[in-house]
């Protein structure tokens, strides 16, 4: 049974509430489903994260979204599928560039079966995926290329790093597309396949990369001071995988000498200092700093429903805004 974290369970009205968590419990089966093979070796693999659980914020947006028109039907919960198992295949790929150990409270897939099978996996769930989206019409299917051209974009650009350019833009686009690129297509589709107004494809659009955005610096915040118990991650696994985060960019910016010195010793971070580094940059300003532009974002994503009609879902959607930078994991 898909059931909503604490924070998302105040998105709208009691009638609305429950039949989105209606239809969760119809698309998590379908997810199971859809990550199951019919070799019990590569189907191990193939549902190892899926059976580990996960928010379904994808597939929830795609529910919520198609409010806007009829409501669910079989191509809504279809598109929720493909949202939540494209999401999951990027997760078996970033994992092995990340190095990261765990995810989702379980070995990460390329710590149980090295990371070859565990970027297999993840291209056998992207093609599940366009298997699925296939189905659903020319627009969304190509909505969906897109996308995943824009995923593949982001990591590449990650990997490349900023060059020239300025260090904490470069992280908000490459945010932009590995993250707010697939919220924003969940928030388009169930709009699309639910018959509503082609005028709310923009506002969703842009809705969804904000919110995207913002959940991911939510991540980063998360990341320096959430237990494993909340977040289902170690606390300071970006920092040790030397990935860029929203406090480490910020914190370039100050110039007194214990700012520059954490700045130095977060670049050098290692199992025998991660302590002491998210000790002191927990009780640093650019906490603060980092929490406010989080906000400013789920803000923008707010200021981008503002054509979209009143009533339920629309304030569902602020609520969704909300609650993707107030949690804990």
């Amino acid at each position: 049974m898909a059931l909503l974290p604490p924070q998302f369970k105040k998105l709208g009205d009691s009638k609305l509430l429950k039949q989105i968590e209606t239809d969760l419990e119809v698309v998590e089966t379908r997810i199971q489903t859809a990550t199951t093979q019919t070799n019990s070796v590569v189907d191990s693999m193939s549902n190892h994260l899926a059976k580990a659980g996960g928010k379904r914020l994808r597939p929830l947006l795609v529910l919520l979204t198609s409010h806007l028109g009829s409501g669910t039907n079989s191509d809504v919960s279809d598109a929720a599928v493909v949202m939540e198992v494209t999401h999951l295949a990027t997760l078996y790929h970033d994992d092995v560039m990340d190095e990261a150990s765990t995810r989702r409270g379980v070995d990460a897939a390329h710590v149980v079966w090295g990371n070859n099978i565990a970027i297999l996996t993840g291209d056998l769930l992207f093609a599940r995926a366009a298997n699925i989206v296939s189905h659903l019409g020319t627009e969304a299917l190509q909505l969906q290329a897109q996308v995943f051209e824009q995923l593949v974009l982001g990591q590449l650009h990650e990997t490349i790093g900023p060059g020239d350019s300025d260090p904490l833009q470069h992280y908000f686009d490459v945010v932009r597309d590995k993250t707010g690129s697939l919220i924003s297509l969940s928030a388009r589709l169930g709009a699309l396949l639910a018959g509503a107004d082609d005028a709310y494809q923009e506002p969703l659009r842009l809705y969804g990369e904000r919110v995207g955005i913002a959940f991911q610096l939510a991540d980063d915040l998360i990341d320096i001071r959430a237990s494993k118990k909340d977040s289902g991650k170690v606390a300071g696994t970006d920092i040790l995988a030397g990935v860029p985060t929203l406090p480490a960019l910020l914190l370039t910016a100050y110039e007194d000498d214990d700012s520059k010195t954490l700045a130095s010793d977060i670049a050098k971070a290692s199992e025998a200092n991660i302590a002491s580094v998210l000790e002191r940059l927990r009780n640093h300003p650019v906490i603060a700093q980092a929490e406010e532009v989080t906000d400013s974002w789920a803000d923008m994503a707010v200021d981008a429903l503002e054509p979209l009609p009143s009533g339920s879902v629309k304030s569902a959607l602020e609520a969704f805004a909300r609650a993707v930078v107030d949690r804990k994991g």
